[in-house]
């Protein structure tokens, strides 16, 4: 899991500059409907739109779109889309297992959108069910590294939260619990005063597939076809990508 989490990690700071930032900010408004919609428009009373807002905050989304996309979940405002979840599964060059989550209004499309970045790849669609129990739904909350600030630190405040495990994943520390127990760690932390970057339910796959530079590069255009779709929200793949093929990967860049 560590390899692909640091590729994800590095990954997801880049998207701070990404020229795609208009895209990255659609699709956090998209999750923020959402969870209005079936939670309610009260954070405080919703954690899953408590957390959705968060990403969005950290992710610069401006506040004024933010409280716009809560009033349209939530009903209080016109003009929400009825946004359907749909989970693909598919695998990539390699034999690279792949889940992909859908928020969209036209189911069609997305299909179409989801069989064309695979196939054009050199990936393709799978059965419903052929792929999804290599992936467990787990809890997962990054947590940025400061100074003086170590595991054993991280794992007293998460421990009796329900946290599993905290990896190491460079710049930051990786902490894997039940999904159920996300909101537990991400309260723990703000309590301690330990400042997080995202927390959320999350698909971590059991099962991994360690792969050279070409495998990895020939996975990362799969998952970047795919989140070029705006029907698409989120990419899981079980491809492990080494700490030398990773190094070997930025440097390219």
């Amino acid at each position: 899991m560590s390899g692909h989490s640091k590729w994800a990690t590095t990954k997801h700071k880049k998207a701070a500059i990404d020229a795609k930032r208009g895209k990255l900010f659609a699709k956090l408004i998209k999750n923020i409907e959402v969870a209005a919609r079936t939670g309610g428009g009260d954070p405080a009373g919703n954690p899953t739109l408590y957390d959705a807002i968060q990403k969005a905050k950290k992710s610069s989304v401006p506040n004024n779109n933010i409280d716009n996309a809560v009033k349209r979940g939530s009903g209080a405002t016109a003009g929400g889309a009825d946004w359907q979840t749909i989970t693909y599964e598919g695998y990539a060059p390699g034999g690279v297992a792949i889940l992909i989550e859908c928020l969209t209004d036209n189911r069609n499309r997305a299909a179409a959108e989801v069989r064309t970045a695979l196939t054009r790849n050199g990936g393709q669609l799978a059965d419903p069910g052929s792929v999804a129990y290599v992936f467990d739904r787990k809890g997962v909350v990054i947590v940025p590294k400061t100074e003086g600030q170590g595991e054993d630190d991280i794992l007293e405040v998460v421990l009796d939260a329900g946290a599993d495990e905290v990896n190491d994943n460079g710049d930051t520390w990786e902490i894997v619990s039940e999904a159920t127990d996300v909101v537990a760690v991400r309260t723990a932390l703000q309590d301690a005063g330990i400042e997080y970057d995202s927390a959320e339910a999350s698909w971590v796959p059991n099962l991994q597939v360690p792969l050279d530079a070409d495998g990895a590069r020939k996975m990362i255009r799969v998952i970047e076809a795919l989140e070029d779709s705006d029907d698409v929200q989120d990419v899981f793949a079980n491809g492990d990508i080494p700490d030398d093929v990773l190094a070997e990967l930025e440097a390219d860049e």
